[in-house]
Order: C-alpha cells, then structure tokens, then sequence
C-alpha cells in the first residue's frame, strides 16, 4: 500500500475484510470509473481503492450497543476505511480486469453500441457501460469463469452500484452480445463442467 498516506486516508485497526474475486469485480469497476473522470493512470488509482472499503458515513449507528464513551482511538478506527487482505491470485484477477477493460476498450465499447438498439450509447451512464465492459472482457478472456457466474456477477454489481433500472437494461445487452459471441465462437470456455452456451 505504498503512496498512501495514513494520516489522509486512515484504516482500521480492528477491521478487515478478506478480498475475493466479487470484491475484486467492484474494486476494478471503482478504479475504472476514476480513471474515466480522473484521466489519472489507473496503476496511479489502484493501491488506494483495491486495498480499503470506503466508509462513507451511511452505516446506521448500532442503538441497541452499550452506552459508552469512546476513546480517540476508537473514534478514529470507526472512521477509518476497512482495510482489504488479498489473496494474490485475485489480486492479479483485479489487474488483469482493468488492464484488459482499458486496452480493449475500443472493441468492447463498439460492441455495445451495436447491441444497445435504440441507446445513443453517449447517453448511457458511465457506470453502466464500464460494468458491462467488465463483463464482456470476462466472457472474451476468462476461458475458465463460466458464462452464467459472469452474467451474474455483472447484473448483481448493477444492483449494488447503479439505478434500479440498470440491471435490466445491462442484461439485456450483454445476453445479445452472448448470443452473439456464441455463434461466432468467441466465448470458448474450458474446463471440466462448463460450456459455452449460456
């Protein structure tokens, strides 16, 4: 976690959260969605947002706890962001998401636009299309995560980031690109149980 500064940014001591790969899929899209705004280097981002759960303020304050007074100390650690342990196995699955999002971005964004029928894809919001960014590089380079854990994954992130909308609108796309990739023989999966239709 180099480049961060503990006293700018605190992390508890008494909390942390074990990273996995759901984690790694949200950690990607918020890195993504910095670099969009920012036009920051993502490797810039990444040490920062992959390594801590924000706390926003928007947990509710627990009324049935002890009535105590709080030291500093614990003041500042229930203030502090939760810091993320990673297995480096899906560290690496979170690098590897953004690096293929950026450099395939072109492609990617090409096939949303020509499956979102009747979206002027300006008008899609950012969240939206870097979620099925995210998931359309999966189903083209993760020959190993079946089609369905993909398709999942993205529309439940939809539901936790974005509109109530947006996880209708995205499964929508993204089930006409599978098709689409399927016939064209582009979402190859591998391994013992999967197959490559949906």
């Amino acid at each position: 976690m180099a480049g961060i500064d503990p006293e700018l940014f605190p992390l508890s001591v008494t909390r942390q959260i074990k990273g996995n790969r759901r984690i790694a899929r949200e950690k990607a899209l918020q890195v993504l969605i910095a670099h969009e705004i920012s036009g920051q280097l993502w490797s810039e981002l990444f040490s920062h947002i992959f390594y801590r759960d924000f706390n926003l303020g928007e947990d509710e304050v627990n009324t049935d706890a002890p009535k105590k007074l709080l030291t500093q100390d614990e003041i500042s650690d229930l203030e502090a962001d939760t810091p993320i342990i990673w297995k480096e196995s899906d560290l690496e699955f979170g690098r590897s998401l953004i690096e293929n999002a950026i450099n395939d971005k072109e492609n990617i964004d090409s096939l949303i636009k020509q499956f979102a029928k009747n979206w002027d894809f300006d008008r899609i919001a950012l969240i939206d299309r870097l979620i099925m960014r995210i998931a359309l590089i999966e189903l083209l380079h993760y020959s190993e995560i079946p089609t369905r854990v993909t398709m999942n994954e993205a529309l439940d992130i939809a539901k936790k980031f974005s509109t109530d909308k947006s996880s209708t609108f995205i499964n929508g796309v993204l089930d006409s690109i599978l098709g689409y990739f399927i016939k064209e023989g582009k979402a190859i999966k591998t391994g013992r149980g999967l197959k490559t239709n949906r």
